[in-house]
């Protein structure tokens, strides 16, 4: 009788742990080292935007906990003060966060469901290379302590080593995204890639991933940026455009047919272009004779700073502009997000290369202008 009746309880604990609501998930977390800062923020997607959706204050021991429901399998971020701390959930998991506020590379612990541990492995190859990062600074800064004069040459000394360690997790990270393609950890992981050294990644892997992972607006949205973008990729036609010129006349992309043209999109209030100006002033020169040219669309708005920025950096080249910042017609033809930004388009009118600059710039114009 003792044995029935306890296997009744032990039925009935079960039961309760099985029928546990699933409509909604937790996170339980402990920050070690917070100081000053008690507020934890909750935030959630609204559209492909992230919004506070829920705070809560620091225990004496540092712990807090949220519950939160979702539609569907997400992303959510944790913030206190400076620190913020990436996640996704779904209803029904159990999210456990742990983090030192004292840590300068910012890692955290996540688990508890598929999908955090998932973003845990991102996480881990993060924090990795951030050690090896701060190692290397922490060398830069032994050896400039010893040698202060010779500041520039150890930097170009360990300029390699840093390169190597962003290779190695750029390419795990490229890798994670393959072997887990279709989760959000993976769409994580890529968008943590430079957008402009990795486009033709992310335009392949938005393709890939357009049938597999389905209503999350942030997702989608990426997906529909990057099928745009799939029409100036190298080896595609370049989008014809007809823009004004400094003194108001058109200039048409079919003008430059039969030549090698760079599109140059840069800004008088672009510092990087600015920097890269006069290289691209030494290449023009150098090749201008040799079936080369270079057509110059600025994004600035007050044509006097443009007129100004092109009799100061010598560019001797075409110049047109709509004079509308990122807005102009031409500028979101070719998917322009940041800048400098440029297209060198073949004589049959493809693009063959983009955003080449200093002496990758000059060793394709070498190469191809023989």
């Amino acid at each position: 009788m003792k044995l029935k009746n306890l296997s009744l309880f032990v039925l009935i604990a079960i039961a309760f742990t099985a029928c546990k609501p699933k409509d909604s998930f937790n996170i339980d977390g402990t920050f070690q080292n917070p100081g000053t800062e008690k507020k934890v923020y909750l935030y959630g997607m609204e559209g492909s935007q992230m919004i506070a959706v829920d705070s809560t204050n620091l225990s004496e021991k540092g712990e807090f906990k949220f519950i939160r429901k979702t539609p569907s399998v997400d992303f959510f971020r944790v913030s206190i003060g400076n620190h913020e701390f990436m996640l996704i959930a779904k209803n029904g998991d159990d999210i456990k966060l742990e983090a030192d506020l004292a840590d300068k590379t910012m890692a955290y612990k996540i688990s508890g469901a598929n999908e955090v541990d998932k973003l845990s492995e991102v996480n881990n190859l993060r924090n990795n290379y951030a050690k090896q990062v701060e190692d290397l600074q922490k060398d830069f800064e032994a050896k400039v302590a010893q040698q202060p004069t010779n500041r520039a040459a150890i930097l170009e000394q360990l300029k390699p080593q840093y390169e190597s360690y962003t290779n190695q997790l750029n390419a795990s990270i490229i890798k994670f995204a393959k072997d887990n393609k279709g989760t959000l950890a993976s769409f994580y992981a890529m968008n943590t890639l430079s957008p402009q050294e990795y486009e033709a990644e992310l335009v392949k892997f938005a393709d890939e991933i357009k049938d597999e992972i389905k209503g999350n607006a942030t997702v989608d949205t990426f997906i529909k940026q990057k099928a745009l973008l799939k029409a100036v990729q190298v080896g595609q036609i370049a989008p014809a455009f007809t823009i004004n010129s400094v003194d108001g006349k058109p200039v048409n992309l079919s003008d430059y047919k039969g030549k090698y043209v760079m599109v140059d999109f840069w800004a008088s209030w672009c510092q990087p272009c600015r920097q890269e100006n006069p290289n691209v002033v030494k290449v023009y020169n150098q090749y201008k004779n040799k079936n080369f040219n270079i057509l110059g669309i600025s994004l600035d708005t007050d044509k006097t700073a443009w007129l100004a920025a092109i009799k100061a950096d010598g560019l001797s080249w075409t110049h047109a502009s709509e004079l509308k910042d990122f807005n102009g017609s031409t500028v979101r033809k070719y998917q322009v997000q940041g800048i400098p930004a440029s297209f060198i388009i073949a004589p049959d009118g493809k693009i063959v290369a983009k955003n080449l600059r200093g002496s990758e710039l000059e060793a394709f114009l070498a190469k191809t202008l023989r």
